[in-house]
């Protein structure tokens, strides 16, 4: 019976498994295979956002041919092998359909490509019209098309500094974005030069979109939020509570709402939601005890991390130091705070080291888009 089933209808069975289930059953037969790596994931399928994402951690410098994931719905830690890109990375955010935004490290100017660590694919995106360092970068989902087997999206890159040989190190003032439909970049609008120089000089990189708005986290002097209006080119400032006290701030996205996650001196972590009129509400705190086992002999919060996708937060400081995470339990209506300890692969602790991390679903399937 299982052999003779059609593929809309064994698709439908394999969209209620978790990624390594599927896994194993695409090595059940050719059958279920063909089903699993072509027609499920390759239609754009919901498949894996039946189940939470997976932590993947990438390290900030090459000290390993590896990056390291955490499977939630196991508990367990996998080294993925990154010997198949060509160029030493750093990451910058995750996209759907399974892909990561990397960075080359190993040039200046601002190079940028796509990965899908589990399929083991990579593709570099063209170059920019205008070569610049260290721009702020930030990602845009697009409604998908109709039978379109790779996400939509856009890349935005905003400020940095020109890389052009009559420049003289000036900031570069303009925005432009890469629309993954045409595969080219083109320059969307001018920015005010202020906004130029503190996206290029004190921004990380992660950005956020929301309502149609682009942010990103500045941390000059004190820690504000640059946002982007996509749909009128226009900038604006936006303030954050306890700006000039928290000793750490990222930005992420919960329930379709703008989220600040921040840690204070001598305090607790706390989790803000953007309401109407830009006013920030407090709504949870770490509990005492999970802060103290994150910080471990820190004496302060600044070298910690936070990636968030709707349904969970993690907030970690490098591999070997675990995390704490906070996420939803939908069956149950509840939030609920746990810790995961650091990376071990089959009961081998890893070696600990610098790490920046997205949460991902992972994709089995081949993409064409990085073909």
């Amino acid at each position: 019976m299982w052999n003779n089933l059609p593929l809309d209808i064994l698709a439908k069975i394999f969209s209620f498994l978790s990624p390594e289930s599927l896994a194993r059953a695409n090595s059940a037969c050719r059958h279920w295979h063909r089903c699993g790596r072509g027609y499920l994931l390759s239609t754009g399928s919901a498949l894996t956002w039946k189940h939470p994402p997976w932590f993947v951690a990438v390290p900030i410098r090459s000290l390993s041919a590896c990056c390291y994931v955490h499977n939630p719905n196991s508990d367990n830690w996998h080294a993925l092998p990154l010997d198949f890109l060509p160029d030493p990375v750093r990451l910058i955010s995750p996209i759907g359909g399974g892909l990561i935004l990397l960075r080359s490290t190993n040039t200046t100017v601002h190079q940028l490509a796509l990965c899908n660590p589990f399929t083991r694919q990579y593709k570099r995106l063209p170059k920019m019209n205008v070569s610049r360092t260290n721009p702020a970068t930030g990602i845009v989902m697009l409604d998908p098309s109709r039978g379109a087997s790779a996400p939509a999206f856009r890349v935005y890159v905003a400020g940095g500094m020109s890389d052009a040989p009559r420049s003289c190190g000036m900031y570069e003032s303009t925005l432009e974005a890469y629309d993954s439909v045409h595969e080219r970049w083109r320059i969307i609008a001018p920015m005010p030069v202020e906004f130029a120089v503190r996206l290029t000089v004190w921004t990380p990189n992660e950005s956020v979109c929301c309502d149609g708005v682009l942010y990103w986290m500045t941390s000059a002097r004190a820690y504000s939020i640059m946002g982007f209006e996509i749909g009128t080119n226009k900038w604006h400032e936006l303030s954050i509570p306890l700006a000039d006290r928290l000793e750490f701030a990222a930005l992420i996205r919960q329930n379709r709402r703008l989220t600040l996650v921040g840690g204070t001196c001598g305090g607790a972590v706390s989790v803000w939601e953007l309401g109407e009129g830009e006013v920030w509400s407090l709504v949870e705190e770490m509990p005492c005890e999970l802060g103290l086992k994150l910080l471990g002999r820190k004496a302060n919060w600044g070298s910690t991390k936070c990636v968030g996708a709707d349904g969970v937060v993690c907030l970690y400081r490098d591999l070997g130091s675990g995390m704490v995470v906070w996420r939803e339990m939908k069956d149950e209506g509840r939030w609920e705070w746990l810790w995961v300890e650091g990376c071990s692969v089959r009961g081998k602790k890893v070696q600990n080291f610098p790490i920046r991390a997205v949460l991902l679903h992972p994709n089995l399937a081949p993409s064409h888009f990085l073909d």
